[in-house]
C-alpha cells in the first residue's frame, strides 16, 4: 500500500528534483547564498560546463563543506563536521525522509519522539527533525566514535541540547533490543540501513559512483582513482554481514518485540528488490498497516517502508 500526500502549498518556483513540497531544497543549491553565509565553501565553488555554479561532487572535502554550509544556512546548525571516512549524507534526501515521516504521523504535532537507528557520525536525522519540527530524538549507534562526534555537535548547538539524547547499541546482532527500554514510547523510528554486505562491495560501490561522476563530466573513467575508504570505526554505516536485506529482516522481526512502544517503524530501502520480501515479512509479523513511500531526488529513486502494529 502506497501512501499519497496532498501538497500543503505551492512553492513560488516550479518543483524540481521531485522533492517533498515542504523541502526547502526543491530549487537546488543556491551557491551564491551559501558562500555568502558560509565563506569556507567558496574555494570549492566553480562554474561547471553548463555555466552554473557547482562543486566537484567527487571531492569528499568539497561535499562535506557543502553539507556544513547547508546545515548552517538552512537549519542554523554550527560546527557540523564528521571524521574522515564517515558517511556524508545528502541533505535534501535526508530532509525528504523527515518530511514524509512528518506526514505519516501528523506534521502539526509538536510533542514527537523519534528513534534513529544507526545515527552515524553525522547525526543527520535527529539534527533535521529537531530543527525543522522541534521533535525530541534518541540517536543510537554501535560505534562510540560516531556517538562522540554527535555529542560534540549537540554541545555546540544550544537548540539541540535537551532535544537529542544518544544511546549505544552494545550488540551488533540487535537493532531495537537493548535500545528501547521498558518505559519508552516513540512516535516513529527511522533508519538508513547499511547497504553493502562487505567492505569489498562498499569499495566497488564507491568506484561506480566515481565512474558515474566522471561520465557526467565527460571524463575518462579509466582516469579515476581507486577509492580509498577509511573504515576506522565507520564501516557499520556502509556495510554489515548480509547487507541491507538481512538488516531489514532483523529490524522487522525485532520490531514485533516492541510493538506497543513505537507507533510507526520505518526504514529507507535502497534496493527495490528488497521491498516485496520485506513487506511480506512485515505482514507475517502481524503489522496492521504497511506504507511504501516513494522518494525521488534527481534520477535517484528510493523508498521508505513504514509499518505499525497499532
Amino acid at each position: 500500500m502506497k501512501t499519497h500526500h496532498p501538497r500543503e502549498h505551492k512553492p513560488s518556483k516550479p518543483l524540481q528534483k521531485g522533492l517533498h513540497p515542504r523541502n526547502r531544497h526543491q530549487q537546488g543549491y543556491d551557491f551564491s547564498a551559501l558562500t555568502t553565509h558560509y565563506p569556507a565553501l567558496a574555494p570549492y565553488v566553480t562554474t561547471n560546463a553548463h555555466g552554473n555554479l557547482s562543486i566537484d561532487f567527487a571531492d569528499p572535502l568539497a561535499v562535506k563543506t557543502l553539507n556544513a554550509a547547508l546545515l548552517h544556512h538552512c537549519y542554523h546548525i554550527v560546527d557540523w563536521d564528521i571524521p574522515d571516512g564517515a558517511l556524508c549524507p545528502p541533505i535534501p534526501g535526508r530532509a525528504d525522509y523527515i518530511h514524509h515521516i512528518a506526514d505519516l504521523i501528523g506534521h502539526e504535532k509538536s510533542d514527537v519522539r523519534l528513534l534513529d537507528i544507526g545515527t552515524g557520525a553525522s547525526g543527520i536525522y535527529p539534527l533535521l527533525a529537531c530543527q525543522i519540527y522541534g521533535w525530541h530524538c534518541v540517536g543510537t549507534d554501535i560505534n562510540p566514535q560516531s556517538l562522540h562526534n554527535v555529542t560534540h555537535l549537540i554541545n555546540a548547538n544550544p537548540t539541540l541540547q535537551g532535544r537529542i539524547t544518544l544511546r549505544r547499541q552494545d550488540d551488533k546482532n540487535h537493532v531495537f533490543d537493548g535500545i528501547i527500554q521498558p518505559d519508552d514510547f516513540f512516535d516513529v523510528s527511522v533508519c538508513n540501513p547499511p547497504f553493502h554486505a562487505s567492505l569489498e562491495d562498499a569499495l566497488k560501490g564507491s568506484q561506480r559512483k566515481l565512474n558515474n561522476l566522471a561520465r557526467n563530466r565527460g571524463e575518462s573513467q579509466a582516469a579515476q582513482p581507486t577509492p580509498t575508504l577509511n573504515f576506522g570505526g565507520q564501516g557499520a554505516e556502509l556495510w554489515c554481514k548480509g547487507g541491507e536485506s538481512l538488516f531489514l529482516k532483523k529490524m522487522i522481526k525485532e520490531s514485533q518485540h516492541h510493538a506497543t512502544q513505537c507507533r510507526w517503524f520505518s526504514s529507507l530501502v535502497s534496493n527495490s528488490d528488497h521491498v516485496k520480501p520485506a513487506i511480506k515479512l512485515i505482514h507475517k509479523q502481524g503489522a496492521r498497516d504497511v506504507r511504501e513511500i516513494d522518494m525521488k531526488q534527481g534520477n535517484k529513486i528510493t523508498r521508505v517502508l513504514a509499518w505499525t502494529y497499532c
